[in-house]
């Protein structure tokens, strides 16, 4: 069964109201209208009502009504209405006189009970801060008396010296929704509501007893160093008791435990940073680069995904590696790696070939490199470009790959355009065609599987000549030269070891058919995905004990 309407309908206003209020920054007249929003709170204040034991607690550390300004069309307005309808309140009458500057919500246990025999029914817990703990204990009274006069039965109790309210479990029969809710006013700093009174007297116990709340726990205390200033939201999460939960797997041993991330807004959109601590030793981290790599001048503005880093050979024994590979293994229990994972079909299905990206390319890439794709309107597959810095081994490895082009029947043939001279593997097709004389004569044609050029310091392969023409003849039109890349990256902190970077526009297509679960991420932050732009990833940081990444939305219509 499901929680409290009424917790449920404070729950979604928490959560869904970044989104919608972040969403709508492109409306404001001046940029600069964004510097102000910001978190007041250096970490959540109801983290000591929290057991270590929790899955997962997300906290805003900002007031709803500073995130209010930002609004384009009302949009939030419009949500606290709905979400309330059924609930007899009025937020900006009952709530908004007295809510602070913290929402933190929890999944307190996995069954309240304990007993899985009767089924498992998690504990759900909210804590809202109060500037004004009068009209916060005036609501809670008001809450539950409304809830009395529409037909709940109301148990008060008192625990360790702090009133409880609670009703007796109702079930609406035709929507199956669980309507039972306890609340409680704690001292002048928050309010508290969770689906059960038993959770909020384990929530009381967290704040008494020593050793128990999670802000004791030395895992915690370290992880909660790395949310930066001003965040206006984190969350917290417990990575084997959310695996245990929702039926996951993780690795034996799991290199990463805990994760902390955090939501940070600036002129240019949102950045989420995520970090991960390590309970075991963990791989070294790629290397740091403090500019982006020079081979984003070789692909053109017109890529809708772009891969850019150093030293490939070195990615399947970095920490990069080991953090893709626990979040596979528990989201699917498979261990494809991120840049095969997209890269592959759109090389398999170019060159005809299926290449092991790690063994065939891969391995013999030590410098710098970029990867590009090119969606085309008129062919399902993007073209590709592909440039890596020339280093010793580049010679083997492109001999490595005439090698496998000539057991796949292709040939190598070198010719001029325009002066530049470029190698591609071909494959020779013979075609009867009958004249105006009625003779019977045959054309040769030659289907190109790719081509490669050597400019400079790099090595360059594209999917056709006329993906490689649009790359010589981007010097002008580079991705390094593009504006919403360069604003993209420089919210990215550096040094950092690299960047995905996605047009949201001309990528969409493309994510959507290899990452099937991004079609239900687009529906939950609907709000940010209408707006986005573009979005970039990277990692950073070379703390061997905690692994540091952010994700940049780019927003704006």
């Amino acid at each position: 069964m499901k929680q409290s309407l009424f917790f449920r309908s404070l729950a979604a206003i928490s959560l869904i109201l970044l989104l919608i209020t972040i969403s709508g920054c492109n409306g404001l007249s001046s940029p600069n209208s964004l510097m102000g929003i910001s978190g007041t709170r250096k970490q959540p204040g109801a983290a000591i009502f929290v057991s270590q034991q929790a899955p997962v607690m997300i906290s805003m550390l900002v007031n709803p009504d500073k995130l209010q300004a930002l609004e384009s069309e009302g949009e939030l307005s419009k949500l606290k209405t709905s979400l309330l309808a059924n609930t007899g309140l009025d937020y900006k009458q009952d709530i908004q006189p007295w809510l602070g500057d913290e929402i933190t919500l929890a999944v307190t246990t996995q069954d309240i009970d304990r007993d899985s025999s009767n089924g498992q029914q998690p504990g759900y817990f909210m804590a809202l801060a109060t500037k004004n703990p009068e009209k916060s204990h005036e609501f809670v009274n008001l809450l539950f008396s409304k809830r009395a006069i529409a037909g709940s039965n109301l148990i008060t109790e008192q625990y360790k010296g702090i009133k409880l309210i609670s009703d007796s479990q109702q079930v609406d029969p035709k929507s199956k929704i669980q309507n039972s809710l306890a609340g409680a006013s704690i001292g002048d700093d928050f309010v508290l509501f969770a689906n059960d009174p038993k959770v909020l007297r384990e929530a009381i116990n967290n704040v008494q007893a020593p050793d128990v709340n999670i802000t004791t726990s030395s895992k915690y205390q370290e992880i909660v160093k790395q949310i930066p200033k001003g965040a206006l939201a984190t969350a917290f999460l417990n990575l084997p008791n959310i695996a245990q939960w929702q039926g996951l797997q993780l690795p034996e041993p799991a290199i990463y435990d805990s994760e902390i991330v955090s939501l940070v807004l600036s002129k240019k959109g949102l950045l989420a940073e995520t970090s991960l601590l390590a309970q075991a030793e963990t791989a070294p981290p790629q290397e740091q680069l403090s500019q982006p790599v020079e081979a984003l001048k070789y692909i053109p503005a017109s890529a809708g995904l772009a891969i850019t880093g150093t030293n490939l050979s070195s990615l399947s024994n970095s920490n990069l590696t080991q953090v893709w590979q626990q979040l596979k293994v528990a989201m699917s229990s498979s261990e494809k790696d991120v840049v095969s994972n997209l890269v592959r079909p759109v090389v398999d299905a170019q060159t005809g070939s299926e290449l092991d990206l790690k063994a065939d390319i891969f391995s013999w890439v030590q410098g710098e490199y970029a990867i590009g794709l090119l969606p085309r309107s008129e062919q399902a597959n993007p073209d590709f470009v592909f440039v890596v810095e020339k280093t010793e081994t580049t010679p083997a490895g492109i001999s490595h790959l005439d090698e496998i082009a000539s057991l796949k029947g292709l040939s190598l043939h070198s010719f001029d355009v325009d002066k530049q001279k470029i190698s591609a593997w071909t494959q020779l097709k013979a075609t009867k065609f009958t004249d105006p004389q009625q003779r019977e004569k045959y054309a040769i044609e030659a289907k190109v599987s790719g081509v490669h050029i050597s400019q400079g310091n790099y090595e360059i392969f594209a999917s056709n000549l006329e993906t490689m023409n649009e790359v010589l003849n981007a010097k002008n039109n580079s991705l390094m030269s593009d504006r919403q890349f360069k604003n993209s990256i420089a919210a990215i902190p550096q040094p950092n070891q690299g960047y995905v970077y996605l047009d949201w526009e001309k990528s969409r297509e493309i994510l959507e058919s290899q990452i099937p679960i991004l079609r239900l991420a687009e529906i939950l932050a609907k709000p940010i995905f209408e707006n986005l732009r573009s979005l970039t990833i990277s990692s950073y940081d070379n703390d061997t004990e905690i692994f540091k990444s952010g994700v940049f939305f780019q927003l704006g219509k």
